[in-house]
């Protein structure tokens, strides 16, 4: 290790992590040019080739360009990936109100379970009542 010090090797390190991060901007604008719902095929060719062709002059130009909206597209779609999440956890659920009121439209087992849940907590259902009430309801 004596002909590598230590100085030399933070060097190495620290260009190694820039290499990464470099590599994972450039996939990332790459990845948006294609979701980008604002920009026509030729819009999105030019972009791609820009970047490809001259990547760091690209890449800033993009940044630069389309950086703002980058950003809201990456919001826009963690809403719809959360909506969708919500979405499919009140269907498994069985809820069907959407999350509005304070009841639920079909009474779902999962409901159902939970004031099971409630009554023996609070002492009105024995463990064994529970049990049975749980068999007729999961049955």
């Amino acid at each position: 290790m004596d002909d590598y010090p230590l100085l030399n090797l933070f060097w190495t390190m620290l260009w190694f992590f820039l290499w990464i991060m470099w590599f994972f901007l450039l996939f990332k604008i790459i990845t948006d040019i294609f979701r980008s719902h604002d920009l026509g095929g030729w819009g999105k060719a030019g972009w791609l080739i820009l970047v490809l062709i001259l990547p760091f002059l690209g890449v800033f130009v993009y940044l630069i360009a389309r950086g703002q909206k980058m950003g809201e597209r990456d919001l826009q779609d963690a809403q719809k990936r959360e909506a969708a999440l919500q979405d499919y956890i009140r269907q498994t659920a069985g809820t069907t109100d959407g999350g509005k009121g304070g009841g639920t439209g079909g009474g779902g087992k999962a409901d159902e379970l939970a004031k099971l849940a409630e009554l023996k907590r609070s002492g009105d259902l024995s463990p064994e009542e529970f049990e049975q009430a749980k068999a007729r309801l999961l049955a």
